[in-house]
């Protein structure tokens, strides 16, 4: 590996950030626009990538056979991201194989690395989360040197990621659509707050007003005051469509040759979660109700005190259900007979009602007991966990996989899909900047500096 020492002068300024024009014939592309592909051993050409560098992976071997390729091994992705969605994303495509080389700006980087200190400097919760098996590398994209190696990098990637702003990708010249232009095999993703065009296009974009804007407020928390989804729901939602589209352009890539732009929002992933509401508040005149730990449209469902303090949420989905728990469950066959409550409408319209004689009747059972009753009267239902209880929960038992995060092992879950023949990738988290010699050093050799 070259060292600082030894590394060409522009290269050793992509992370500093100092303005000094390199020198000539030591330059690694022609002109200042970021993946323009025309450099000297990183032409981009139809049908094949472009570039030779490395496509090995930062992480760790993962539960596969010795050997068993990923589906992504020999991809390279290179992401310009910051915060929960597009990190997200490109943190499941690493799951896959691919070598995913992530750009933070000097100084202290991402700033998710920041939100909170819970596996160490630079290492939050959230960070630890979304960069398991990234490298990171560090460029300063006010320079001329740092945007030629982003250049470079564009210029050798199959997929390119980023959420900047609008307005900040256009002044950078990443625009998804001249990238793929220029680079007829690369996947060019973009994912924003509210899209790319639009009266709110330029607007910030953070997961709770997204929520709000989306309308999840208005069907969240309870009659007297809104609440927002617990964790960043707007932020999930939009990677995991980026996570989606993209593996939908590769496989239309290996199909016709070319990958294309791939746009997406945060704004747009919710609005497509909140179809239902929408279509019953529009065919109906009537939105759904905030009703807590309640369902908006069906009762009985949702969760009941038990006499010894347990919390116990149950789920009625028919009216044989609603016959056994009335008469197996909770002694009152009579509900299950009268036409009063005959039928989930009437059980709606008299909500109020049937939610007070279930409380008083469950109200009085035990925990250990109700479990046991619906258990065998064939009800759905769950426990109302605390986070740390979710932690032990029986069917995460053997599941949690050390990953290293900031000089520590950090027990975290493997994505929720597994597949035969093959395992995930869960390679270690990046420190700010780690991989930043190592990557330049790469490019550097490449380009025969």
């Amino acid at each position: 590996m070259a060292t600082a020492s030894t590394r060409p002068a522009w290269l050793r300024r992509c992370e500093r950030g100092r303005r000094e024009e390199p020198r000539r014939g030591k330059e690694l592309g022609r002109g200042d626009e970021p993946g323009r592909g025309d450099e000297p051993g990183w032409r981009g050409e139809p049908g094949r990538r472009a570039g030779r560098i490395a496509v090995s992976g930062a992480g760790g071997p993962g539960q596969q056979p010795a050997g068993a390729p990923r589906p992504l091994d020999g991809m390279l992705v290179v992401t310009l991201e910051q915060a929960v969605a597009a990190p997200f994303a490109t943190r499941q495509l690493a799951d896959l194989g691919a070598r995913v080389i992530k750009i933070e700006r000097p100084g202290r980087g991402d700033f998710a690395r920041h939100y909170d200190g819970a596996a160490g400097e630079g290492m939050s919760s959230w960070f630890v989360w979304l960069n398991r098996s990234k490298q990171s590398v560090v460029l300063d994209l006010k320079t001329d040197g740092g945007r030629r190696a982003l250049g470079a990098l564009i210029a050798a990637a199959d997929v390119w990621v980023c959420n900047l702003s609008p307005a900040a990708i256009t002044r950078l010249g990443l625009d998804a659509g001249a990238l793929a232009a220029r680079h007829p095999r690369l996947v060019a993703c973009q994912l924003s707050g509210y899209g790319d065009d639009g009266p709110y296009a330029d607007r910030k974009a953070y997961d709770l007003l997204v929520q709000a804007e989306a309308g999840v407020l208005a069907v969240t928390g309870s009659p007297a005051e809104p609440a927002k989804v617990g964790i960043s729901i707007a932020d999930i939602a939009g990677g995991m469509y980026a996570y989606s589209g993209i593996l939908t352009a590769l496989l239309q890539r290996e199909r016709t040759g070319h990958g294309g732009v791939v746009r997406t929002s945060l704004f747009g992933a919710l609005a497509e979660w909140m179809s239902h509401p929408m279509l019953l508040a529009s065919l109906t005149g009537v939105p759904p109700a905030r009703n807590g730990p309640r369902h908006a449209t069906i009762v009985p469902y949702g969760s009941y005190l038990t006499a010894d303090g347990g919390e116990i949420l149950i789920a009625v989905q028919n009216e044989d259900e609603w016959a056994r728990l009335c008469t197996e469950v909770v002694d009152l066959p009579e509900l299950a007979t009268g036409a009063r409550y005959a039928g989930n409408q009437r059980r709606v319209e008299h909500r109020d009602e049937v939610e007070d004689l279930l409380s008083r009747a469950i109200g009085r059972l035990p925990a250990a007991e109700l479990v046991r009753r619906l258990t065998a009267a064939r009800i759905a239902y769950a426990a109302v966990r605390e986070v740390g209880e979710v932690v032990a929960h029986p069917q995460l038992a053997g599941k949690w996989v050390p990953v290293s995060a900031g000089g520590r092992q950090v027990q975290m879950l493997p994505p929720p899909v597994s597949h035969s023949g093959f395992g995930p990738v869960l390679g270690p988290v990046p420190r700010h900047g780690e991989h930043t010699d190592a990557v330049l050093a790469e490019l550097a050799a490449e380009a025969d500096l």
